[in-house]
């Protein structure tokens, strides 16, 4: 896929989803209890933003020449390295992917009050920047 096309429809997932964390954030802005289904929602709607930023993350590495990681986390660092992301936001990747990793494999031991405080400080809000960051590849060297 073109990069500007890839680009494009991140931003329209980013957007999407984003949205979905809003109207959760502003049920729970309210002192409303979200819903069995709400928080499965939540669940969902994080799940595909951080997805989203893994395959964006790869996606950059690729068109920058460089070798692409299959772990998550090392994609991040490698983003890192390449100062392609700035480094002092690593640790934030890695709590975004292990919440990603809790979701998919752990999803019996997660923490949905954690969960909801996440999203009710809108810290949704760092991967969907980095989403809606238009691609930015310096020359491959």
């Amino acid at each position: 896929m073109r990069l500007d096309l890839y680009q494009l429809e991140t931003a329209r997932i980013a957007a999407e989803q984003g949205a979905l964390l809003d109207q959760a954030r502003a049920v729970m802005q309210q002192g409303q209890a979200l819903r069995p289904l709400e928080d499965a929602g939540v669940l969902h709607a994080l799940q595909v933003l951080i997805e989203n930023a893994i395959g964006k993350a790869k996606q950059l590495l690729k068109a920058a020449g460089q070798p692409v990681p299959v772990s998550a986390h090392d994609a991040f660092a490698a983003l890192a390295t390449h100062q392609l992301i700035d480094a002092a936001d690593v640790p934030a990747w890695h709590a975004v992917v292990g919440l990603r990793n809790r979701i998919v494999h752990d999803y019996m031991n997660i923490d949905m009050v954690q969960v909801r405080a996440w999203v009710q400080d809108g810290k949704d809000h760092f991967v969907i920047r980095f989403l809606l960051e238009p691609f930015s590849i310096p020359n491959k060297t």
